[in-house]
């Protein structure tokens, strides 16, 4: 789903939707309290018409918001996201199983003339998009079966991220204004999202593909768009074609462990003369290809090579978890092994030693963000950080007995 910063920000708060990824915290009491009654949604309502007029969009289109009423199941939803974290092994193990490799495996084939097409045009290779079309809707199987404009509508209305969902309901219009879906077959989870790869409608409007020539990009019944969409997308997102995403590497058993994080590039050469090897234990190319090292569940656990179009997949979806999931159960489609377990042990938190260890870095002067027990980019900094300051090795993964270092005090 280029995703302006703002999209990127929905699809983390509603991604345990589609296939799992990391929620936004719950909104505080004072905030809830905050928010005008529904009382006052056919007022607010009113006045969205008028804006929506102001900017173009016919009356004859306008009036699929006829009728809406404030839902509360919508904020019910978004009010009572649970945060939940799973581990890159838990979520992959679940993800990327028997079924989906069979199931992505044989639609690859059936669709084959399509994905060659797609992929001459974009340049995105069909494995590609069938990690994404498993992991966002199961294939098209599930997407969400809530009225999107009433949800959208409910959303713009809160006091949450009011400027976010106004800005979703005006181009969820604008879809209905230029043909391609009817109000009624706009639907899809609490959020507003659409389509066999969960659009929000700001990026449906902007990257929509009507791949079969029929007149309208139809990214719910329509296969060949639905996916030549995704394609664009990515494509949008700086996709470049012919180029690797992630591999599967060995690691040696002691290496400069701070220099394991996505956001360092190397080139391949430096890893090469670190010992990272392949699986087979052949050394990697010793050149400047752009890399970095992913170590998803720190030094012990699987590790990978990423390229540059790993990072579209973290414009897609910016949870690491779910990233590297998607871009290996990729590989997978694409012919490579099942991954290793790493070397283990690997001695992971719980959520509410997570929740800790956040609490210890935010009162050390770390930007840890949410103090939610996901350990995203900016904790993991401050993990590093400590790890060297008590000496334990800084692959920038949590564990216990740092943990009991920080409570100690040392």
């Amino acid at each position: 789903m280029a995703r302006h910063q703002m999209t990127r920000k929905m699809r983390n708060a509603v991604c345990a939707a589609v296939g799992g990824a990391i929620l936004l915290a719950m909104a505080s009491p004072a905030l809830a309290a905050a928010c005008a009654s529904p009382a006052a949604f056919p007022r607010w309502l009113e006045g969205f018409k008028q804006e929506a007029a102001a900017q173009g969009i016919s009356r004859e289109t306008i009036a699929a918001l006829d009728g809406l009423t404030y839902d509360p199941a919508t904020i019910a939803k978004d009010r009572g996201q649970a945060v939940f974290a799973q581990t890159f092994l838990q979520f992959s193990d679940r993800m990327v199983a028997g079924y989906r490799i069979q199931q992505g495996s044989a639609l690859l084939k059936k669709n084959a003339g399509t994905f060659a097409k797609i992929e001459q045009k974009f340049g995105v290779p069909g494995p590609v998009l069938v990690g994404f079309w498993g992991l966002e809707t199961d294939f098209g199987k599930v997407m969400g079966n809530m009225e999107t404009l009433r949800s959208l509508a409910t959303l713009a209305f809160d006091c949450r991220r009011p400027d976010e969902f106004k800005e979703q309901l005006l181009d969820a219009l604008r879809v209905i204004e230029r043909g391609d879906l009817s109000p009624e077959e706009m639907r899809g989870p609490w959020a507003g999202e659409v389509g066999q790869f969960q659009f929000v409608p700001s990026v449906y409007y902007k990257y929509a593909v009507d791949f079969e020539g029929n007149g309208k990009r139809d990214l719910i019944h329509s296969t060949p768009d639905a996916l030549a969409s995704a394609a664009n997308y990515l494509d949008g997102l700086g996709w470049k074609p012919g180029q690797p995403w992630i591999e599967e590497v060995r690691v040696p058993a002691d290496m400069d462990w701070s220099q394991a994080d996505v956001t360092i590039k190397k080139p391949r050469a430096y890893w090469a003369k670190a010992g990272v090897t392949s699986p087979s234990g052949k050394a990697v190319p010793a050149d400047n290809t752009p890399t970095a090292l992913l170590l998803p569940m720190g030094r012990n656990g699987p590790a990978f090579l990423t390229y540059p179009n790993f990072d579209v997949y973290l414009q897609w979806n910016q949870s690491l978890v779910y990233s590297t999931t998607a871009a290996y159960y990729a590989t997978r489609l694409a012919g490579a092994p099942a991954l290793s377990r790493g070397r283990g042990p690997i001695d992971s938190l719980s959520m509410a030693e997570a929740k800790l260890l956040q609490q210890i870095l935010a009162k050390r002067g770390y930007d840890v963000g949410k103090i939610d027990g996901v350990i995203g980019a900016s904790t993991r900094v401050g993990v590093r950080d400590m790890q060297k300051k008590f000496g334990f090795p800084a692959d920038g993964y949590p564990t216990p007995e740092l943990l009991a270092a920080l409570q100690g005090g040392r």
